[in-house]
Parts: structure tokens; sequence; C-alpha cells
């Protein structure tokens, strides 16, 4: 009997572990359920999540442990959205948890403490928001990451109570506070990530404690004060990245300590005095990165110990004294940017022989000496920037044969000779400027076969000869030729290039007539053929260029009359044709309604109507017999000579004169109103009066569809008429042109043609990936044009996707307002400025890639999403900044979508010096949209 009681106990504690077994895992089978059940699947990555026969350890993102308990759950990617339920942390035996990289918003369930078995927990870039979960005895949590979201508040106190944490990941957030001291409790930890939030204070001296940390990243925040000493103690530390925060004081020799040490990062901050030496010691370092600092004294020899260096930025600082000449022995160098400090001497004469150089960037410093025929030794170098130095001597032959050439500028040194035969057919060149030296001789007895040729600038040096008829590449955008001694007529060829945007070919000594062929090329913006020995007539063909914005045809010996649809060319904007044999009737419309005196001065034009800005002759004294008109100049022709400096000065002072009609409206209580007309259409087609009557936004009057602005009385300047007369002239396919502006005491208004379409940010969600790169390099050319073909400058000052109308052809067009704007400027509050204009573009670049923009709450302060996307780029994961939408497109442009952030970040530098400009940020865009490359795949770059 006994026997069969036993046996009846063994069998009951059978049924009953059964029974306990499955109703586990019916509860964990019910948690699966309800998690499908609050969350979206859009690409059905859920599918097979049904109670049926086939055990949930089979479904998909599940794992189960050899008791078939839920073990994982592996959910990465999946596009999953919604609200994150409180049952995720109700699984009793799971051990690891990873939904990143999805779009589930909302708080984290604060039960995090109650999922005992839980090691590795990721719910990094989705969207959550609300507190950080408050640190919990779980005693086997090793990974912790909730990078990229938009959680907010402080970092909890307790946190420490994680104490078995390795990894701990809250960057990409936007927490504010400090770091408590608690921290230093997690005495495992390895990897500590809270870069790109809003977190202030001193970095703690606690963290010194930690001494299993390999990994410190606390980048883009606002940490002020020093580094501690005590990380110099951290002896497992092989990455130390404290960027673009607000630290101050000298470098600590303790660093030198950290024999382990690969990479280390203090680039935007505010340290002072000179490199430690015990930074030499560093015998494993392969990135070091001290750019944009207030770092002095000379770059020590002691850097030959660096044998593992591949990376050296140490640009934007004050370092003084010659460049090491140990850097020559560094196997393993290949990027050196050590621009815009106070280096003197020679380059090193062997750099490049025993080193893999790909990027060279030391311009902008007081470099003497020859450029070393060793700087392309290994045939890898793709980026060499030397400008505005004191370099002599030719350019050496070595680098006409360094076939990896891309981006060359040499412009504004004291360069001699010629060019080889070899360096005018480097095949990947796209960039090449060697301005402002004193290089000389025959480029046209050479083969030019530079496919890839997008800008060549030959300006400001002694070649001479004629000029070739191709440069061998069909990428042409810009040509500068000027202020060289070539002669010879301009080859019918240059029509051919399709892509031309500027011809400069100013203070040369070119001879015979205009060739027709340049009206072929239909992008044309800019054409300067000005102080050359040009004769015959201006080519009507000339109005048929449908983008033409200047013309500049002064000083030269042409003839006949003025073709009189060159004034019908809307796009034109400014034209100079002064000082030449010019006679007849001036123009009346387009760009000749104001022309200045100084701009026709030197013919023997005369003017319709009642023109006072040309300083001509009334046409209709003209009318008088030829006799007594030749009787008359010979008895004037002194007299003329005597008064032509009292005339300039009438001329100069009728130039100020404004084409502005006033009108006392009894519409707006008597007030004086002033109108000035920028169109000669909208001149003769609305009133005054008209555009008072229709008060703002869309409105059509005589055909005419325009967009009005009013302007507050308080944003206007004194000078409103000179600064929108220099807006209303543009001409430009991708910026909204100014009809007419308007003035009085009380305020102001601008009347803009209405172009049919939608703002950048009302459609943004929608666009494709090739409909963004369109708009970016729409804007980028906007810009290029508005700083470098304007003549003054001309800033935007507020520039975002607001800003930007995408048309019914799927362009972009700048809409501008008056230059004082400055509601969206660069974070150094300087007013407007080149550099200014180009943060925001940068922002507007950021917003294209990501969906997302500094107005958004979750970024808090303005400067946040800069912060925000440097981060996310820093990480390398495409998936983790890039917009949902472009994720399909992803597969075959990740490259471009990856430099195009480069470009973004690059513009929004915080230091104005080291953002590009816009010519270079256009072509930048334009070479690797255009083109199948991967790019450069570059972090930072340097004065591009």
């Amino acid at each position: 009997m006994a026997n069969v009681g036993s046996k009846s106990i063994m069998c009951l504690i059978v049924f009953v572990l059964f029974y306990m077994q499955q109703v586990k895992s019916s509860s964990e089978l019910e948690l699966l359920l309800s998690m499908k059940t609050s969350m979206k699947d859009p690409l059905g990555s859920l599918h097979d999540w049904i109670p049926r026969s086939q055990s949930f350890c089979h479904w998909n993102g599940v794992v189960c442990d050899d008791l078939l308990h839920v073990a994982k759950i592996e959910l990465s990617g999946k596009n999953l959205s919604g609200k994150l339920s409180e049952t995720i942390f109700n699984f009793p035996y799971v051990e690891l948890i990873d939904l990143s990289n999805n779009q589930l918003y909302g708080e984290i369930p604060s039960n995090i403490s109650t999922c005992l078995a839980l090691r590795f927990l990721n719910l990094s870039n989705n969207n959550f928001t609300g507190l950080l979960p408050q640190g919990s005895r779980i005693p086997l949590l090793e990974t912790l990451d909730l990078s990229n979201n938009m959680i907010s508040g402080k970092i909890p106190e307790n946190i420490g109570l994680f104490s078995r944490l390795k990894v701990l990941d809250f960057g990409g957030n936007v927490l504010v506070g400090s770091i408590p001291k608690s921290i230093s409790n997690i005495s495992n930890l390895e990897f500590l990530t809270l870069a790109s939030n809003q977190l202030i204070g001193e970095i703690p001296r606690e963290l010194g404690l930690l001494k299993n940390l390999k990994l410190i990243y606390l980048g883009y925040n606002n940490f002020s004060g020093g580094i501690p000493e005590e990380i110099g103690g951290l002896s497992s530390l092989y990455h130390l990245d404290l960027v673009y925060n607000n630290l101050t004081g000298e470098i600590p020799l303790s660093l030198g300590n950290l024999t382990n040490l690969e990479y280390l990062f203090l680039y935007i901050n505010k340290f002072t005095g000179p490199i430690p030496r015990s930074l030499f010691n560093l015998k494993k370092i392969v990135s070091l990165d001290l750019s944009d600092n207030f770092l002095s004294s000379e770059i020590p020899e002691l850097i030959s110990q660096l044998q593992n260096l591949e990376v050296l930025q140490l640009f934007a600082n004050s370092f003084t004294g010659r460049i090491p000449n140990t850097l020559s022995s560094l196997p393993r160098l290949q990027v050196l940017q050590l621009w815009s400090n106070k280096l003197s001497g020679e380059i090193p004469k062997d750099l490049g022989k025993h080193n893999n150089l790909t990027i060279l960037d030391l311009s902008t410093n007081n470099l003497t000496g020859k450029i070393p025929e060793t700087i392309c030794y290994h045939n890898h170098l793709f980026k060499l920037i030397l400008f505005s130095n004191s370099l002599h001597g030719e350019i050496p032959v070595s680098l006409s044969h360094c076939k990896s050439l891309q981006r060359v500028r040499l412009q504004n040194n004291h360069l001699t000779g010629k060019l080889s035969p070899e360096f005018t057919e480097l095949p990947l060149v796209y960039f090449l400027d060697i301005s402002g030296n004193n290089l000389s001789g025959s480029i046209s007895e050479r083969r030019w076969d530079m496919p890839s040729l997008q800008m060549l600038n030959l300006a400001r040096n002694k070649f001479f000869g004629t000029l070739p008829d191709s440069f061998g590449s069909k990428k042409l955008e810009n040509l500068d030729l000027s202020e060289n001694d070539f002669n010879g007529t301009i080859p019918k060829n240059f029509g051919e290039l399709s892509e031309l945007m500027e011809l400069k070919l100013r203070s040369n000594k070119l001879s015979g007539e205009i060739p027709n062929e340049l009206s072929s090329c239909k992008k044309i913006v800019s054409l300067d053929l000005s102080q050359n020995r040009f004769s015959g007539q201006i080519p009507t063909s000339l109005s048929q260029m449908p983008v033409l914005s200047l013309l500049d045809l002064s000083v030269n010996e042409l003839s006949g009359e003025i073709p009189p649809n060159l004034g019908k060319v809307e796009s034109l904007v400014l034209v100079n044709i002064s000082h030449n044999h010019f006679h007849g009737n001036l123009p009346s419309t387009g760009a000749f309604l104001a022309i200045n005196s100084s701009a026709v001065v030197g013919n023997q034009l005369c003017a319709r109507g009642d023109d006072i800005t040309s300083g001509l002759t009334p046409c209709k004294s003209l009318k008088k017999s030829s006799i007594w008109w030749f009787f008359l100049t010979f008895l004037l022709g002194i007299l003329v000579l005597l008064v032509f400096s009292a005339l300039v000065i009438v001329f100069t002072q009728r130039r100020r004169e404004l084409k502005v009609k006033k009108v006392e409206s009894s519409t707006q209580n008597g007030n004086n109103w002033e109108i000035q007309f920028f169109d000669s259409k909208a001149s003769k087609s609305i009133t005054l009066d008209d555009i008072l009557g229709i008060g703002e936004f869309y409105s059509e009057i005589s055909n005419m569809q325009m967009f009005v602005k009013k302007l507050n009385v308080n944003i206007i300047p004194t000078s409103f008429w000179t600064n929108i007369q220099e807006i209303g002239n543009i001409r430009h396919p991708n910026i909204v042109k100014i009809l007419a502006a308007c003035k009085s005491e009380k305020g102001g208004i601008l009347v803009y043609e209405y172009v049919e379409g939608k703002d950048l940010s009302e459609v943004i969600g929608v666009m494709s990936w090739e409909r963004r790169q369109k708009v970016a390099i729409g804007i980028a050319r906007a810009l290029k044009y508005l700083h470098s073909s304007c003549s003054p400058t001309i800033f935007i000052g507020e520039l975002s996707s607001r800003k930007v109308i995408i048309d019914g052809k799927d362009e972009p067009r700048l809409r501008l307002s008056l230059p004082t704007t400055t509601a969206y400027v660069a974070p150094e509050y300087n007013g407007i400025s080149e550099k200014s204009d180009i943060y925001g573009f940068g922002l507007v670049l950021i917003e294209l890639l990501t969906g997302k923009n500094r107005g958004d709450a979750e970024f808090g302060k303005r400067e946040s999403i800069v912060d925000w996307a440097r981060y996310c780029y820093s990480e390398c994961h495409l998936e983790t900044w890039i917009e949902p939408l472009l994720k399909s497109d992803a597969v075959n442009n990740q490259n471009k979508m990856v430099e195009m952030m480069n470009v973004a970040l690059q513009c929004t530098a915080s230091e104005p010096a080291a953002r590009p400009c816009a010519s270079d940020v256009a072509k930048t865009l334009d070479s690797f949209v255009r083109s199948n490359s991967c790019g450069l795949g570059l972090k930072r770059c340097g004065s591009v």
C-alpha cells in the first residue's frame, strides 16, 4: 500500500508541475497576443502571431529556452508603431528584448523592475517620450540602450541601482541636468554614451572609479569645466569623445596614461594651451581630433611616436611654428588637416612618401617653400587643399600622375611655371582652382581630358595664347579664365558646355565677335566678357538664354545697336555695356529700365521716355539734322572733356534715384505711400491702389497673379529702398521674383509673382528621395547665386522649409524677404551673413533627410536637432536617422544619403569658419547626386 501511495503522490506532483507549466505557457501566450494588439504592423512581421497548434516558440521574433519559455523577443527594424504595453516586462523568463529601429511612441513602462531575468534591453531609435525609468535592482541587466528617442527630464539620481550594467546608452534624447554621481556604483560599466542631449555641469570625477570603462561618449551637450584628471586612470579606455561642449582649461596630462586609447575626440570646445607632451605616449591612437579649440604653441616632433595614427585633425586653432618633419614617418597616416592656424615654414619634403595620404588640407596658414613631390607617392590622395599660403615653385610633376585626385585647391599662393600635359588629363578631378598665382604658358597647346571636371578656375595668372576648344568635360559648370593674357577668339565649341552656369573671361586680350553658339548654354547665369577686345554686335541670340542674370560686356570694341529683345529677358538683372561703340536707343524694358549711368557711359546711346537713371541724352534730341548735330558736337567737344568729371558726379547721383511712384492714398488714413516696380508688365498692369486694396496673400489683377506680403513697420530699415532694390532685381529659376515694393511710415508691402505650389514644409513628408535631392540642389544653386553672382552679395537671413515653395515642375523656389530677417540664423547670433545662410541650409538638409525640423518640440533648445543629427550620424547606422518613408530608397542610395548628411553637418558646424561656402556646397551636392560613387563617408571635412 505504501508503494501505491508513493506512486500516487509522484503522479500528483508530475501533474501539478505539468499544469503549472501549461498555465505559464498560456500566460506567456496571452502576453504575446497583448503585445501584438497594442502595436501596428504594416510589414506583417507578426503575421504568424495567432493562437493555433504551432507553439509560439516558432513565431517570428520569438525565441524560447529549453523549457519552452519566452527567452528572447527580437523585433528590430520591423516598422512597428503604437504604444508599448506594460506586458512587455511581465515575461518571467525573458532575457533579451530588442524593439529597436521602429516607430514606437509614448512612455516607457515603469514596471521594468519586474523583469528579473532580463539581461539585454534595446528600445533605441524609436519615438519614446516621457522620463527615463528609475534605477532598479534588476540583478542580471547588462545592456540598457534607450538612445535616439525623445526622452526628456533628468537622469535619475538612483541610476546607480542598475549596478550590473555593462552598456548604458541614453544618447540622442533631450535629457537635461547633470550626470548623477551615483553612476559610479555601476562598477561593471564598459560603454557609457550620453551624447547629443542637453546635459550641463561638469563631468563628474566619479567616472574615474569605473575602471572597466572602454568607451565614453559625452559629445554634443553643454558640459563646462575641464576634463577630470581622474579620467586618466581608466586603463581600459579605448574611445574618449567629449566633442561639441563648452569644456575649458588645458588638456590634462593624465590622458597620457590611457595606453589603450585609440580614439580621442575633443573638437569644438574651448581648450587652451599646448598639446600635452604626454599624449604622445598613446602608442595605440588611431584618430586624434583636437580641432576647433584655442590650442596654441608648436606641434611637437614627438608626434612621430604615434605610429598607428591614421587621422590627425588640428585645424582652426592657433598653432605656430613649423609642421613637424616627423609627420612624414607615420606609416598609417591618411587624413592630415591643419588648416586655419598660424603655421609657417615649409611643408615636410617627404610628406606622403611613407604615409598613405588621402586628404591633405594645410590651407590658410603662412607656409612657404614648394609643394613636395612625394605628396601623392602612393596614389591615394583625392583631396589636396593648400590655398592661401605663400607657396612658390612649380606644381610638382608627380601630381600630374596622381590619378586619384578629385579636389584640388592651390589658389592664392606664388606658384610659377607651366601646367604639365599630364596635369590636364587627370580623370577624377571635378574641382580645380589654381587662381591667384604666377602660372604661365599656353593652355591650348596641350590636350585637356578631364571628364569629371565641374569647376575650373585659372584666373589671376599669366597664361597666354588662345583658348582650347574643349576641357574634356561635359559637366563643366563654372569656368573662370579672368585676368590672364589670353588672345584670339572664344571657341565656338564653348556652346557645347550644356551645364555651364558661369563663364568669366574678364581682363584678357580676346578679340573677334561674340559667338552665337554661347546662347546654346541654356544654364548660364553669369557671363562676364569685360575688358577685352571683342568687336561686332551683341548677338541677338543672347536674348534666348533663359536664366541669364548678369551680363558684363564693358570695355570692349563692340558696336551697333543694343538688341531690343535683350531688354525682354526676364531673368536679366545686371547689365554693363559701358565703354564700347554702341549707338541708337537704349531698350526701355527689363534690366535696362533703371540701369545705372556707369553701366552705359562711353557709348553713343540715347534714352527713351522719362529715363532718369541712365544719364543718357533723350532720343528726341537726335531728331535734329545731322549737320547741326555734328556742328554742335564739334563746338562742344572740348567742353564735354572739361565737364566730364561733373557729369560723372551727376550720373552717380542719378543712379541712386529709384523709379518710384509716389501716391497719397485715402484708403490708408492719408499716409504717403511709395511704390517701386521691378517688373515692366506689373508697372503697366497694376497700381498702388490695387495693391493697397487686396490685403494679403494671393490675388489676381489685370490677369497678373501675385502674392502680397505685408511688413511690420518695426522690421523695415531706413535703407529699405536700397535693400529691396537689390532683391527685386534678382532673376533666378530657383528664386521667386518680386514684382513691386511699397513703403509708408506705417509699414511696407512686398508683391511677389504667384507660384502655384506648396511650401516645402507641407509636402516634405510625402516626397521621394529623388524629389528631395532635386530640392536640395535647387536651393543650393539659389544660395550660390545670391552669394557669388549678386553684387553686392545678398544674404537670406531666414532659410527654412517654410520659405521654399515647390512649384508645378517640382522645382524649389526661394521666397526672399528683407535682408534684416534674423529668425533662423546660426548659433553665433552675430546677425545675418554668408555663414548664417549656410547654417540655415544645413538645417533644411537635415529636415529633408530625417523629416524632423528644429521647431519640433522634442528637441527643446534650438540647437538640439543639430546635436541629435551629429550623434545619429556618428553612430553610422543610417536607419537610426533617415525618415521612415525613405528606408525603401536607402537600399540603392545609402551612400548618397550619408554624403548629404555629411554636407548638412559641415554646414551646421558651430564655428562659422568651418562651414563651406555656397558654391562648394552646390558643387558637392551635384557631384555625388549625379554620380554613383559611394562618396567620401567622412564625418567632418576641412575647408573643402
